[in-house]
C-alpha cells in the first residue's frame, strides 16, 4: 500500500499512517529509524531502508530536505505491507519548514520505543544537540559520505556523545573479528602493530587507534597504493600475525606464527548490509567511544610531532642553501659514495 500526500501537516501523515496501519494489521515495530538526507541521494538511501527493514520491523522515516526551494512545504509518501513488516514515511520539507524537521518528525515517532537517526551522508558537527539528532537514542553517521572523510571522522571523534557511531566503524567488523580471533588461537604478547592503506583512509586511522587502545602499544600508519587497508601486521616474539588483501575484494591472506599461510573471506560490504548490522543493537557502545578517543590522542600526538619535521626540514633546506651537508644525506669523503 503506498499513500501519496501533498502539502501536508505531520497531524494528517500521523492519522493516515494510523489509518494504514489497522488496514494492513502492522503490529510489533520494534524502534523508529530517521534517516536525514537529500533528494541526490535518496533512491540509494531508500533502498538499504528497505532492505533493513525486512530483517527489523520498524518505522522508518527518510527525511528529504531542500531548503533552497522558497516555499515552505510538506509532501510525504506512506509505504505498508507491500511484503516488508513495517511502515515507510518518505517526508519531503522545503523552504522554512527545514529549520523545523524536528518538530515534523516527533509525532511520528513510536511510542516507548528507541529512536535511531541516521544521516549517509554529511551529519552535524555535533548530531546529539541537532534538532532531530536529539529525539535518538541512537545517532549514525557516515564520514565517507562527507568530502573529506578523514576531517569528518576527526570532527566526530572531538564531538562525541554516548550513542553515537559511524558506519566507518562498522566497515571494520570483519577486520577486528579476524584480529580477536586470531589473538584467540594464538595468544602473544604484541610487540607492535602496523596497519597499511592508502593515504588518509579514515577506516585505516580508526583501525589503528582501535589496535593502540586494545594492545597498549604504538601502531605505525604505512601509506600503500589501496584500494582502502591493505594489511594488518601484528609483530610478535615468534613472529607476525598477518591480515593482507591488497586489491581483492572477497579474500585476504592469513597467517600465524608456526602455521601455514591460508585465504579467509573478508568481504567488502555494501550500505544495506552495514545499516542493518547497526539496527541490530540499539546500546552505546562503548568500545567505539573508547576508539575514538585514541583517535584524538594520536591526533594530538601528531600535531606534536610535526611542528619538529617542520623545524627539521627547514635546518635541512638552509644548510644546502648555505652550501653545507644536509644531515639527511652524508658523504663518505673515502668512497665519494653516499
Amino acid at each position: 500500500m503506498i499513500i501519496e500526500l501533498t502539502q501536508t501537516s505531520a497531524s494528517q501523515v500521523n492519522q493516515s499512517l494510523l489509518k494504514a496501519r489497522s488496514q494492513t494489521g502492522t503490529s510489533g515495530l520494534a524502534f523508529t529509524m530517521v534517516v536525514v538526507t537529500d533528494s541526490t541521494n535518496y533512491d540509494k538511501v531508500l533502498t538499504a531502508c528497505l532492505e533493513a527493514a525486512r530483517e527489523h520491523p520498524s518505522r522508518i522515516l527518510v527525511v528529504v530536505e531542500n531548503a533552497r526551494r522558497d516555499a515552505a512545504r510538506l509532501d510525504a509518501e506512506i509505504r505498508c505491507a507491500d511484503g516488508f513488516p513495517g511502515d515507510v514515511v518518505t517526508l519531503r520539507v522545503s523552504g522554512e519548514l527545514v529549520e523545523h524537521s524536528g518538530s515534523i518528525v516527533l509525532p511520528l515517532l513510536l511510542p516507548d520505543s528507541p529512536t535511531v537517526v541516521w544521516w549517509p551522508n554529511e551529519s552535524p558537527v555535533r548530531p546529539a544537540n541537532d534538532q532531530i539528532g536529539a529525539l535518538g537514542t541512537r545517532r549514525i553517521t557516515d564520514a565517507s559520505g562527507d568530502k573529506d572523510p578523514l576531517a569528518a571522522l576527526q570532527v566526530r571523534a572531538d564531538n562525541l556523545t554516548p550513542g553515537d557511531t559511524d558506519l566507518t566503524w562498522t566497515r571494520l567488523t570483519p577486520w577486528r573479528a579476524l584480529l580477536a580471533a586470531s589473538l584467540d588461537q594464538y595468544p602473544a604478547t604484541i610487540k607492535s602493530a602496523v596497519v597499511e592503506a592508502d593515504r588518509d583512509n579514515a577506516p585505516a586511522e580508526l583501525m589503528a587507534a582501535w589496535l593502540e587502545a586494545r594492545l597498549g602499544v604504538e601502531v605505525v600508519r604505512k601509506d600503500t597504493e589501496g584500494p582502502g587497508i591493505t594489511g594488518i601486521r601484528l609483530a610478535t616474539p615468534a613472529g607476525d600475525i598477518e591480515v593482507l588483501r591488497g586489491s581483492s575484494a572477497t579474500a585476504a591472506q592469513y597467517s600465524v606464527p608456526g602455521q601455514p599461510q591460508r585465504m579467509v573471506a573478508l568481504k567488502r560490504r555494501d550500505i544495506n548490509e552495514l545499516i542493518a548490522e547497526e539496527l541490530r543493537r540499539m546500546d552505546a557502545d562503548g568500545i567505539f567511544e573508547q576508539s575514538v578517543q585514541m583517535l584524538r590522542t594520536r591526533g594530538e600526538r601528531a600535531s606534536r610531532k610535526a611542528p619538529v619535521k617542520k623545524a627539521a626540514a627547514k635546518k635541512n633546506r638552509a644548510g644546502k642553501a648555505a652550501g653545507g651537508t644536509s644531515p639527511a644525506r652524508t658523504t663518505d669523503k673515502r668512497t665519494g659514495r653516499n
